[in-house]
């Protein structure tokens, strides 16, 4: 199979046994000198952390960097170099992370948003998925895109086989769908907002959702960075957690800021940020999400279900006990960030 994480796991290690950073310095007191975060241009609460510069204003003492990646492959080849400390990765890249044979040590600790509508395969000229059998199809490979793409064929009795499936990134795809080189793609906003005004959508996320397929962009972060700056980690916690109750409280507010960051109108920002399900801290305690140190939530059981999905379509070489995803959830950092 075209298994991209391979051979940029490899590049990783080469960078990394070339003497790569693998962490911030620490000031007295236990602050970091310095957060590396990995983003990704998706209309949802990191944006507004990011515009609002929160955290640098939590922090002052700490130089926060970010570092915007194209894709959760990315992030997780960033992680397994040492070079980030904080990254949004697809909930599909990060079973991935979680399994062998990255085993990357890396938890879950927030849950950016739940992907609805923001996520779609789009076509040029099919009226359904059927229509696609020898057709080219692009997505970002090992991401939740692909992982959905993948979905959406199984349940239109297509294999992967009948089509032709490209790695592309999102810019990538937007310039090859101008040129006229593939003939669909599935991907994410803001390309995916830019391929609707000339295709047509045969499934979204949200729909595969309700087929039993969920995905979500989730925040990884290293288990060393975790253990090492518990309180930084609970201080990043409070400010994604306070842009989520800015979409509630303050959508004219929330939508000026992602779409200063995505150079979009606050209009259509506002509007992506509608197809994606937000969640504040307390509710990601809840049982179908992170859950409590206690009782780990069905978040584990649905990466464990996409692992399971991704071996049989023979895109991870095992599938690792449910204990694996359990112990891949930071509950108790959650739960302290938002105790009661």
């Amino acid at each position: 199979m075209k298994y991209r994480l391979i051979p940029a796991l490899a590049l990783a290690l080469s960078l990394t046994a070339c003497g790569s950073d693998t962490g911030p310095a620490q000031e007295a007191g236990g602050a970091p000198k310095e957060i590396r975060i990995g983003y990704q241009l998706i209309p949802n609460g990191d944006l507004i952390v990011k515009d609002q510069k929160w955290l640098e204003t939590a922090l002052p003492n700490t130089t926060i960097t970010w570092t915007k990646f194209d894709s959760g492959g990315d992030v997780n080849t960033a992680m397994v170099a040492g070079s980030i400390d904080i990254g949004l990765a697809g909930s599909s890249p990060v079973t991935r992370g979680l399994s062998a044979p990255l085993n990357i040590p890396y938890k879950v600790a927030w849950i950016f948003d739940v992907i609805g509508e923001n996520e779609a395969l789009v076509a040029r000229q099919a009226t359904s998925i059927a229509d696609l059998k020898g057709k080219k199809i692009a997505t970002p490979f090992s991401s939740t895109s692909h992982y959905s793409l993948l979905a959406a064929l199984q349940g239109a009795g297509l294999a992967e086989s009948d089509v032709t499936v490209v790695d592309l990134e999102p810019p990538d795809i937007q310039a090859a769908w101008t040129r006229g080189d593939i003939d669909a793609a599935y991907v994410w906003t803001p390309v995916l907002g830019e391929l609707r005004k000339t295709g047509t959508v045969l499934i979204t996320s949200k729909e595969l959702a309700a087929q039993g397929k969920l995905t979500a962009d989730l925040a990884v972060v290293r288990t060393e960075f975790a253990t090492a700056y518990p309180e930084a980690l609970r201080t990043w916690l409070v400010q994604q957690d306070r842009a989520v109750k800015l979409v509630r409280s303050d959508k004219q507010a929330a939508a000026a800021a992602v779409g200063r960051q995505l150079n979009l109108d606050p209009a259509e920002a506002g509007r992506q940020i509608d197809e994606l399900v937000l969640l504040d801290g307390k509710e990601q305690l809840g049982a179908d999400y992170l859950g409590t140190p206690e009782q780990p939530g069905a978040l584990a059981e649905n990466l464990r279900s996409a692992a399971e999905f991704l071996n049989a379509q023979n895109k991870l070489p095992a599938v690792p006990e449910l204990s694996v995803f359990q112990q891949g959830l930071a509950a108790k950092d959650l739960h302290d960030a938002f105790p009661g």
